[in-house]
Formats: C-alpha cells, structure tokens, sequence
C-alpha cells in the first residue's frame, strides 16, 4: 500500500516493521511515538488502502479467536486523499462486511461494529457525530472522541454529545488517562458517556485500594455499571500505570466495577487479545474465570442490541469458558 501512495516507510520486511513500531511506542519519546501514525495513516488515505486495512482488521480478530469486537477511528484523519468524510465510512464499511463475510465462511464468525470517533482537539467532532447518526443502521453503533485528553475537556464538545443523546445513539469518552477525575466526572456527568475509554485515573477516588472504600464519583461508577475500556499493555506505553501486576484493572474488578480488557492499537503496541489476557494470567495472576469475567462484562456494555450481546454470552462467550475449566 506505501508503495502505491509512494510513501517510504522505515523498512519494507513486515517483521522489521512490527519491530520498528513497537520500540517506537515504548521508546519513551513522543516524536517517535507520533511518527508512527504518520505512516499508518498515509496508506490509508484512499479507497484501495481503506477496503484492505478494514478487511485484514477482521480477518486477524477472527484469527484472534475474538467473536465481537468494536473498531473506532476518526474519519477526519482519513480524508487527505480527497474522500470526504462519509465516504472514508462508507469505504470501512465495506471493507468490514467484506472481513466479516469471509471470516465466516472459514467458519470463525466475528460480528464487529465501528465506533466514529471525533478529534477532541480540532473543530470536526460534531461533523463525526453526524456520521455516527446517519451510519447507525449501516454498522456503526456508536460514538467516542479521541486525541490529547488533557487541555481539551469532553465538555468542548458538549453541542456533539447533545445531539448523540437525543438520537439514542451510544457513546464512551476517552477520559481518566492522561487527566485525572475532573476528566471522568466531566464525560459521565456533564456529556453522558454510557462508558469510559481507560478510565485509569477511577483509583485516584480510591485511596485505599486494598480496603475499598470508594468516593462518591467511583462509586457511581461501580454502582452505575459503567464500563471502563482498560489497556493494559498501551498503558504501560504511555505512562498510565506502571506495570501489568500493578495496573488497576486487577484491583478495580476484584471491588466490582465493571472493568474490560482490550487492546487499544493493536499495531502500536505489539498486542492482540490472546497477549493481554496471557499477561494478566502470567504477571497478574489471572484466573480463567478472571477473563471470563471480564469477557463477559465487555459483551454486557457492547453498544449492539441486548439479543445480540445475550446471544453471544449465552451461546458463545459461556459455553467456550465452560469447557476450559
């Protein structure tokens, strides 16, 4: 795809090039670690780039064993190439369904559903929202806004959210990554985020872990059922926590809150879901019933409808931990 956009990447051997990447998100220095969307993004920039990247993005969580899963990205970043920003979903749309289509003719079904996500930072994030409306009976299912957290309050964005609610449709928000509870209690309380993307910060309203007594806002939170999207692995990368046996994650789901697991970018960070769950058993000391735990928290706040999401925990998700214990 570099090649035909005539974009030169670091190197053209595929293993160098996961390498590349992977040293570049843990390096520590945020140049490199920004140089590594510049290349992702400049092969996807027209529609031959857009199909394929969607396409494989499926083909490798159904290789993944993953049954469901939920793919954001913000179509604004899309758009160098003269596709507006409809087409660059319409495209992605096609390449899921083309993905989803032969992953279950080779008889591992994986149903994914596209988040569109806004810029927090740049002033596009209500057109994005529009798309996410107008997309909703299309394979979109829902909402999020992405980018520098700190300095660009969900709140900026509150005209977007508005909308979103008036026309049901889903959101999460990224918050409590790189800003604190201000961040959290903005995106539930303000905005109306049904859940959080990482949500990390939650243990600053937490003093004792150990004991668990929570705060007011993170006990909302727990008794609210309100998801956080934890990334283990990319938030070691970014600073976030500070190990796998220390994340919060472990402690957050032994107090009750409805924490999940996933990979935040796959590519970045080196991961896929079978490493972030081997991770938790390995250096957290995960159980099978941890993960079982977690998966099926994920499918609890998936942003399909409720038959959907029973019919994979009871039919799916269950039966498949069941004969693993």
């Amino acid at each position: 795809l570099a090649e035909n956009v005539g974009h030169t990447l670091p190197t053209t051997d595929p293993e160098e090039l996961a390498a590349w990447y992977y040293e570049a998100a843990n390096s520590g220095d945020l140049v490199r670690y920004i140089a590594t969307f510049e290349h992702t993004l400049a092969v996807m920039q027209n529609r031959e780039g857009l199909l394929r990247t969607a396409e494989e993005y499926v083909l490798d969580l159904a290789a993944d064993g993953v049954v469901y899963g939920e793919v954001r990205y913000a179509p604004e970043l899309n758009t160098r190439g003269g596709l507006s920003m409809r087409e660059v979903v319409e495209t992605v749309q096609e390449g899921l369904a083309t993905g989803m289509a032969k992953a279950a003719a080779a008889g591992t079904p994986v149903r994914v559903g596209t988040l569109l996500c806004g810029m927090r930072m740049f002033d596009r994030v209500r057109e994005a929202a529009d798309l996410a409306v107008a997309f909703r009976d299309a394979g979109v299912v829902g909402f999020d806004i992405a980018g520098a957290e700190d300095g660009f309050p969900p709140a900026d964005h509150l005209d977007a959210f508005e909308h979103l609610r008036r026309e049901n449709v889903p959101f999460t928000i990224h918050a409590g990554e790189a800003h604190g509870l201000p961040s959290i209690h903005q995106a539930l309380q303000v905005c109306g985020a049904q859940r959080i993307g990482h949500g990390v910060r939650i243990t600053d309203d937490i003093p004792d872990l150990a004991a668990g007594k929570l705060g007011r806002l993170a006990a909302w939170v727990r008794d609210r059922r309100i998801a956080l999207e934890m990334c283990p692995t990319s938030n070691l990368q970014t600073g976030a926590a500070g190990s796998i046996a220390e994340h919060p994650i472990t402690a957050l789901k032994d107090l009750g809150f409805r924490v999940t697991l996933n990979t935040d970018n796959r590519l970045v960070s080196g991961t896929t879901m079978t490493r972030e769950m081997s991770l938790l058993v390995e250096q957290a000391g995960w159980g099978v019933e941890d993960l079982r735990t977690v998966t099926v928290n994920a499918l609890k706040s998936a942003f399909v409808p409720f038959d959907e999401r029973n019919a994979l925990i009871e039919h799916v998700v269950l039966p498949a931990y069941a004969s693993a214990l």
